[in-house]
């Protein structure tokens, strides 16, 4: 008897939405601040015409020193991030009234300034209140004391913050103006439910002759913003130390892993909402039709409280970006992309520049470190973060143009809520001809299992596309971007199953760079018209007449597709060398480069290495010759070493730690300095002398396990952190080490029954141990020199 034929599941099915409003330009950098060259819509933001999707990265210049602004910069750049926001942190500038400071780390007209030269813009948070993990919100100690009524239309208050804004307006010399380069200004951080606070905010920062052609606020939290006045801002973590030790993995969190168009994150801020006694406003929870869905804090990583240490991973933190993308995101924008370390500050003033109990605040975070499990750490090193999203980037510049016009849709059958991990999570963005089906397939905490024979139907105004040529099985970890309709060099691919990465230039046909997803195959369809060469099968389709299906072969030389208008190369890399993919927006032309190492550039494109390597392997691919090419790099550093180090201990951790170290509001508190000093083990680092050598550049790697550590330079605390189960780098030459400096590694253990939430690794570790956990288990010493393109 022969067996019936399992029937193939029913294709997935989306049909395009138009937009639902007619195109239309706010007030907002059209009458009001207009520069040339730069419009905003209700849809985009145009540049000389075009739409672009602008990405931002928040880096701090004052928690970076200013001999590394210009390095972290150029890898924000490599990154694919084209705006640099930044808080601006009044408590760090103006520790004591009367004497604002401006200079060194603080000089915010130099950083922006420098953000121009390396060819990017810039969005000033300009407060005054800003969070980010600082002491009072940002506030100077002698603010925070003031008896006014802070955050409102307190005339007190309001003449503090007449005095601050005139000083930074000073000190900025117009860089904020219609003359200016400065591209958005924020008015404060996460204010719920005074809209006209916001306005009263503008008009005095107009006052002080501060001005920009966008203004922006924070929309999360149903927040209550003025119309018209300010551009609304969203967010989305994936995971959050602000919620309680023992809270599960949180629907506000797990929400950010499905495709939407509501924008809203109620979870953000919740904590400082709650001890602040303010609701949620209630305000409707997707942008209004005036601006454009627009982000400045999807999550590039997590800050780490003492009493919750998340550990995002690459994939977590790509895939939110990505559902971001094909929710119909204008703007992406990132908190943090890169970190830093904290001021320490004028002795006597204050204790400490960080967040912690002793202000009031629901968290203790730590008192220097502030990596955040960023894209670029606090040592200026990369996190496989970066890699992730740049790819995501690339794909903006290439097609942002052609995908600001394209609305978001959503399937028909969609997900029923945050605990459905069975329906697959996709959508289309589309002009109606063509566009990009957006596939996620992730989330953590919760395992997805493989979906089983996915294939979809888009029904577009012209035609319905059903791709691929069979049903696929989808891989947990997979965030696909696969093109429907695209043109370019005259042929038009009508469909592929594997990701956009970019378009570049060629002497006889541009190149289509696309990236295969791990255990799919890849197809591409095109008119039956257009011939293939290279290495590629074909045959007709079987459901639409006139298409022909070709089989393509990642990391195979490219195929060229001619067809009677034109040319097209296409190029797929495998799945494993597109993660080291970097695409160069800058000089000439666009280029592809593959490497594992760490690139960076500027606006004349001259690709820059910082390595560890004899030679760093960094290939760029070369249109005419139709293959990667070995980039030529020069150095004139002497060669580098590196070496493990066995510390040495110098007094023993107490045997008695204790498992809670105080409680507020019911959350575990760090340590206080003088409990740490006396309970934490002491043991010296026998660094080599090399190390000291600026032109070395060296990184300490420390791999460890415990509570709370703290590394000392001659004494002096340089950083510190809260483990959860990562290793820990830390920039030799950024923590000041000299030759001949006695380096010191303050490690405090940690009570096998202690409550703190750490990552499930972390927790497996600190569960099988007996007492309490204290541990170094490497430390290595890694110097590296600067190649140049040559």
């Amino acid at each position: 008897m022969t067996t019936p034929a399992t029937p193939a599941p029913a294709p997935l099915v989306a049909r395009h939405q138009p937009w639902g409003s007619p195109l239309r330009l706010p007030r907002m950098s059209n009458e009001e601040d207009a520069r040339p060259g730069l419009s905003l819509t209700n849809r985009y933001l145009l540049q000389d015409g075009v739409p672009v999707i602008p990405v931002s990265g928040e880096v701090h210049y004052s928690r970076i020193p200013r001999a590394r602004w210009a390095e972290r910069l150029r890898l924000v750049r490599s990154g694919g991030v084209t705006v640099v926001s930044c808080y601006v942190f009044w408590l760090h500038h103006v520790e004591q009234r009367g004497e604002p400071r401006f200079d060194g780390n603080l000089d915010v007209a130099a950083f922006v300034d420098l953000c121009h030269e390396t060819g990017l813009e810039v969005v000033l948070r300009i407060g005054p209140w800003v969070h980010a993990e600082a002491r009072n919100g940002g506030f100077p100690d002698w603010v925070q004391a003031a008896p006014v009524a802070h955050r409102t239309d307190d005339p007190g208050y309001l003449e503090l913050v007449r005095e601050w804004f005139g000083q930074l307006a000073g000190a900025l010399q117009g860089r904020a103006s219609a003359t200016g380069t400065v591209l958005g200004i924020q008015l404060e951080n996460e204010l719920y439910d005074q809209p006209g606070h916001l306005v009263t905010l503008k008009r005095l920062a107009r006052d002080a002759g501060m001005s920009a052609p966008l203004w922006t606020a924070t929309a999360w939290g149903s927040a209550d913003l003025p119309p018209g006045e300010v551009l609304p801002l969203y967010g989305g973590y994936g995971d959050g130390f602000w919620v309680d030790t023992d809270a599960p993995w949180d629907p506000s969190f797990r929400d950010h892993y499905f495709f939407s168009h509501v924008w809203d994150d109620p979870g953000i801020g919740a904590d400082v909402r709650a001890a602040a006694g303010v609701a949620a406003a209630g305000h409707p929870r997707t942008p209004s039709e005036e601006f454009p869905p627009a982000t400045c804090e999807l999550g590039g990583g997590m800050a780490t409280a003492y009493h919750r240490r998340p550990r995002p991973h690459a994939l977590d933190i790509a895939t939110i970006a990505h559902c971001k993308i094909g929710n119909g995101s204008a703007w992406q924008g990132y908190y943090m992309y890169a970190g830093g370390t904290n001021p320490r500050g004028l002795p006597g003033v204050h204790d400490g520049m960080q967040e912690s109990h002793a202000t009031g605040y629901p968290n203790d975070v730590p008192r220097l470190g502030y990596d955040f499990h960023a894209p670029i750490g606090e040592a200026g090193t990369l996190a496989p973060s970066h890699a992730e999203l740049r790819r995501q980037h690339a794909f903006l510049a290439a097609f942002g143009a052609s995908l600001a016009e394209m609305p978001s849709s959503l399937p028909e059958v969609r997900p029923t809520g945050v605990e459905d991990s069975a329906t697959l999570r996709w959508a289309l963005r589309s002009d109606g001809s063509s566009g990009f089906l957006f596939l996620a397939w992730h989330q953590p905490h919760v395992p997805l299992d493989t979906y089983r024979g996915a294939r979809f139907r888009l029904e577009l105004e012209d035609r319905t596309v059903t791709l691929p040529s069979r049903p696929v099985d989808v891989p947990p970890g997979t965030l696909a971007r696969w093109p429907v309709g695209l043109e370019a060099g005259g042929v038009r691919v009508e469909w592929a199953s594997a990701s956009a990465l970019t378009l570049l230039p060629g002497p006889d046909a541009p190149v289509l760079v696309l990236a295969a997803e791990e255990g799919i195959d890849v197809e591409l369809a095109t008119d039956s018209r257009v011939s293939a060469y290279g290495l590629v099968t074909s045959e007709p389709s079987a459901e639409v007449p006139g298409l022909t299906v070709h089989e393509l072969s990642p990391g195979s030389p490219p195929v060229r597709l001619a067809g009677p208008a034109g040319t097209l190369d296409v190029l797929v890399l495998a799945a494993d060398r597109a993660r080291e993919a970097w695409v160069c927006e800058d000089g000439a032309a666009r280029r592809l480069l593959l490497s594992p190492e760490e690139l960076s550039w500027g606006p004349d494109g001259r690709i820059s290495v910082r390595s560890a390597s004899v030679r760093p392997e960094v290939r760029v691919y070369d249109p005419e010759a139709r293959r990667f090419l070995p980039l030529p790099l020069r150095t004139d550093q002497p060669a580098t070493a590196s070496c493990t180090v066995g510390p040495e201990q110098l007094r023993p951790a107490a045997t008695a730690v204790p498992v809670v170290h105080g409680k507020h509001d019911g959350r575990q508190s760090a340590p206080a300095p003088e409990a740490f000093d006396a309970m934490a083990a002491v043991h010296r680092l026998p660094l080599p002398d090399w190390a000291a050598d600026p032109a070395g550049d060296a990184l300490l790697h420390l791999t460890w396990a415990g509570d709370v550590a703290e590394l000392r330079i001659d004494g002096r605390p340089v950083t510190d952190r809260f483990w959860d189960g990562s290793r820990w780098t830390v920039s030799l030459r950024d923590a000041g080490l000299r030759s001949g400096s006695a380096v010191t590694l303050h490690l405090l253990p940690l009570p096998a029954g202690s409550p703190v939430h750490l990552p499930t690794d972390a927790a497996e570790r600190l569960a099988a141990q007996e007492g309490q956990l204290e541990a170094i288990d490497e430390v290595l010493v890694v110097g590296r020199r600067l190649w140049q393109e040559a």
